[in-house]
């Protein structure tokens, strides 16, 4: 499939910058967070703040973004950061943001504007909840910090929950380590037909790894806040990701890499004595709040962040966005003298029925939900692969302790509970094993008649490097359930939903280490209402 045309063009013009749409620093040993009461006298004019920084420095630098739409509002975030690989080069004062919605892209019919506090709290971020908009509709909208404008943003308001809804197409992406690839794939997606992004997890890579790589984190693994604060700022600079957040409001959840590689609720891969991990946590959690266009029920209190939730479209689809890192059980027969994953073949503590991946709250509010939801479709918005998967060809089995094969029996129990509640056409969505997978999802894999109870479309990396193609290929002889796997490419899935079936285009890149690298759709795979499993599409 040829690309489509480009939906915005750049144009940046001194201190202003927009996107016009077509048709269509405290010590690693310290982990201190301090809070501030804000009053209205101690805010700063942002002309006085530009002027001590110097008058090159554009505090829009990391662009805009929206997300969690209602039907009659959404979230708008950017952030002040002129300098924003220095800790965002900000002054620990207050400063006051305009913001303006428009029907239109000219923004000559305002609708909703006021002004908020980008606070040092927060690394000057801003996370603005818009209400009273029309619901189902696109909006543009814009900051101003003294006489510098903000690029401008296209957001969409989600359709009332209980109408009726013909059609939605959305995309899904995961794992984006910034060395080893450049994100043409996010400048494709922003030129697609969407009304969604949904992000499964790995937004930032905490450390440096893999081969080839075509740019550098070029500082080390981060421990501290303001470390935390300048690897997302890092990753916010590129104009590609900038472009996919302008485009489309999103729904984010995480994986390990925000924080620390397998790390598991307060245990790390290191093993740092977990009182120490959970300052370390705080300060992750909080930059990645800073940084996404999150509402206010999550923002983090310390090392604890609530960020699981259920979002509708209309009455086509119901959303349920889980967390399996921070309430996880620790991983079973790690490493000796290791934390996190390992590939185990005799594991007994493997099969403990206590064991969970989503922790006993997470996992009672995701069952009720699914019980009492009226959607024709139910998406499992999770980070990695549902799926067993054997890694020992021929006799024997292994499997890898990190993803749900080191949970199996919490698996049982969530695919379980769909088929006992007959759920109503349930679609499991993925990512973190840096590969395009189509799965069928059963109570027992190791019985091939077992019926089919949900469908798993796990979406490959957007810029991060997978596994051996030979490998995977090995494994595909004693895991029949698996109807397709690809590590060979970088890219991300559009999946697109009416009331007859769902429909996922596997979108891939040519070469991820070209910035201008074409896109394709690879393969489709389809799932009909009413009869689980995957098929070929085209």
């Amino acid at each position: 499939m040829s690309a489509a045309r480009p939906l915005f063009t750049i144009v940046i013009s001194g201190q202003s910058t927009r996107v016009i749409f077509h048709t269509m620093p405290f010590s690693r040993r310290t982990f201190l967070v301090s809070a501030t009461t804000l009053t209205a006298a101690a805010l700063v004019p942002l002309p006085r703040v530009l002027a001590q920084q110097g008058p090159a420095d554009y505090p829009f630098a990391l662009g805009v973004a929206s997300g969690y739409p209602q039907s009659d509002g959404v979230v708008l975030w950017t952030r002040l950061a002129p300098r924003p690989l220095e800790g965002g080069g900000m002054p620990r004062r207050p400063v006051e943001v305009a913001w303006e919605v428009a029907a239109d892209e000219a923004f000559r019919n305002s609708v909703r504007r006021g002004t908020a506090v980008a606070a040092p709290e927060l690394a000057h971020s801003v996370h603005v909840e818009v209400a009273g908009l029309e619901p189902a509709r696109w909006y543009w909208y814009r900051f101003h910090a003294g006489q510098a404008t903000s690029p401008a943003g296209r957001t969409r308001t989600a359709p009332v929950a209980d109408t009726a809804v013909e059609r939605m197409r959305f995309a899904f992406a995961c794992c984006q380590q910034y060395e080893q690839g450049y994100y043409a794939a996010y400048r494709h997606m922003a030129a697609e037909d969407l009304d969604l992004v949904i992000h499964l997890g790995d937004y930032i890579y905490e450390s440096s790894w893999g081969r080839n790589h075509v740019r550098k984190h070029e500082a080390g693994e981060p421990i501290t806040l303001e470390e935390y604060r300048n690897r997302h700022a890092l990753y916010k600079t590129d104009p590609d990701l900038q472009a996919a957040h302008a485009s489309f409001p999103w729904l984010v959840t995480w994986d390990d890499h925000e924080v620390d590689n397998d790390y598991a609720d307060r245990f790390s891969e290191d093993r740092m004595p977990p009182e120490l991990f959970l300052k370390r946590r705080a300060a992750a959690y909080q930059a990645y709040y800073e940084h996404m266009p999150l509402p206010a029920w999550a923002r983090p209190r310390g090392p604890d962040m609530r960020l699981y939730t259920r979002w509708d479209f209309g009455q086509l689809a119901q959303f349920h966005v889980l967390d399996d890192r921070q309430y996880r059980s620790p991983q079973v027969c790690p490493r000796p003298g290791r934390g996190g994953s390992n590939v185990v073949e005799d594991c007994r503590e493997r099969l403990e029925p206590q064991r969970t991946l989503l922790g006993a709250a997470q996992e009672r509010w995701l069952f009720d939900g699914l019980a009492a939801s009226p959607a024709r479709w139910n998406v499992i918005a999770q980070q990695t692969l549902m799926a067993q998967v054997d890694r020992t060809p021929g006799e024997g089995q292994s499997f890898w302790s990190d993803g749900w094969d080191g949970y199996p029996l919490a698996r049982r129990r969530l695919l379980a509970h769909i088929a006992e509640q007959r759920i109503a056409n349930p679609v499991v969505i993925g990512g973190d094993v840096h590969m395009s997978v189509v799965a069928d999802l059963k109570t027992d894999f190791d019985e091939p008649r077992a019926p089919v109870v949900a469908t798993e479309f796990v979406a490959t990396s957007i810029s991060s490097q997978g596994r051996p193609r030979r490998e995977i290929e090995a494994w595909a002889p004693d895991n029949p359930h698996v109807k397709y796997a690809n590590p060979t490419r970088r890219g991300y899935t559009v999946m697109e939903l009416s009331a007859r079936r769902c429909v996922a285009h596997l979108r891939t890149l040519d070469d991820v280490k070209d910035p201008q690298s074409r896109i394709r759709t690879l393969i489709a795979f389809a799932a009909e209402e009413g009869r689980p499993g995957a098929q070929r599409f085209y």
